[in-house]
């Protein structure tokens, strides 16, 4: 009998749709108290959407591989950066610059891909924590290379990115001529903001790309290793590859993400502009309503529409309840972790649910 009324629930209010429910429950409730207009939420959120959608889809294949949440796509956004760096050393202008970055970012991300996938295999069923751990070291790796290597080890062929000192990139970097050349292939305007239309087009075939991989015999197989590693190696998939190639085609998405954000945004901020977004992108897919262990295209890009909005709205909506703007920034964070908290603990429920039956 108890079954029984549990179906009924779970048909009316499905668990799995619970997290997403949450929050498009909160970002209405957001919205009034906030009291803006639609076109400022339309022009905000579509900003923000431009400069994070790929990262979010960058979780997807490891997802589908049976790795949980990539945490280490923020060495694809550092790797990014570093081609950003490096261009502008190099002092490569406009269209050049631009697509050596981007060239770079593909290069280093393949190489970091193939790496990061062999670490992985090694800590099957670790991968999450590891993930973290990984984005950690690369962070201060990173921080040490161009903090304190820039200048001592390697040249400095343009004296205007460098410190007084002569040692150490600094802080902000002007992108601006490389928004520039995007640009000049065409805009338009969402309230007084100027959006790059080869942007927006890179986006959707990036979106496209991913949906079709999940469809290709390669996804299948990739499908198939998160399913279940030992039927996988039985029907013949080389597991370990399958979970490389997951890893690499992630990385690569993150570089690309982070190279589309930056390009959007027009300046680089060299220390901190890559710290979040792994917990940021996690959080936006989890509120889309995917799982550790499932995930779709249309819940990444859902998820990030909901999760800025809520991003933008908050604050707003703190200062007219309570005369308190903090209230609104704790409560970005608040979102941030306890969504993953949440949807960490769901997914359980979910999986202890489907032993018993």
């Amino acid at each position: 009998m108890k079954n029984k009324l549990n179906a009924g629930s779970d048909m009316i209010f499905p668990e799995k749709h619970l997290v997403p429910l949450i929050f498009v429950a909160l970002a209405i409730i957001c919205y009034f108290l906030a009291d803006v207009t639609p076109g400022f939420v339309v022009e905000q959120v579509t900003v923000r959407f431009i400069r994070n959608s790929v990262l979010v889809l960058a979780l997807i294949v490891p997802i589908l591989a049976g790795m949980g949440l990539n945490f280490s796509i923020i060495v694809g956004a550092m790797a990014a950066q570093a081609s950003y760096i490096i261009v502008l050393n190099a002092n490569l202008p406009g269209g050049i610059g631009a697509v050596t970055v981007f060239g770079l970012t593909l290069v280093f991300n393949i190489l970091i891909g193939l790496l990061l996938g062999k670490l992985m295999n090694i800590v099957k069923g670790r991968e999450m924590i590891t993930s973290i751990v990984i984005g950690l070291l690369a962070n201060y790796i990173y921080q040490l290379v161009f903090l304190v290597g820039f200048g001592t080890v390697i040249p400095v062929n343009n004296e205007h990115i460098v410190l007084d000192s002569g040692v150490g990139v600094k802080s902000m970097l002007d992108l601006k001529i490389y928004r520039d050349f995007f640009n000049s292939f065409g805009t338009f305007q969402i309230g007084g903001t100027p959006i790059s239309v080869f942007l927006i087009l890179m986006i959707l075939a990036i979106a496209f790309l991913v949906y079709y991989i999940t469809r290709t015999p390669l996804g299948q197989n990739i499908k198939t290793v998160g399913l279940s590693a030992i039927k996988a190696e039985l029907a013949g998939i080389n597991v370990d590859q399958m979970r490389i190639i997951a890893i690499v085609i992630s990385t690569v998405l993150a570089g690309i993400g982070q190279f589309i954000y930056l390009q959007n945004i027009g300046s680089l901020n060299v220390y901190t502009e890559h710290l979040n977004e792994d917990t940021f992108s996690c959080a936006a897919l989890l509120v889309g309503g995917a799982t550790i262990k499932s995930a779709k295209v249309r819940q990444a890009l859902f998820g990030v529409v909901i999760i800025h909005a809520i991003f933008i709205l908050s604050p707003l909506a703190g200062m007219n309840s309570f005369n308190n703007v903090a209230l609104g920034e704790y409560f970005r964070s608040f979102i941030v972790y306890g969504v993953i908290a949440l949807a960490l603990i769901l997914n359980i429920r979910l999986e202890e649910n489907k032993e018993r039956e």
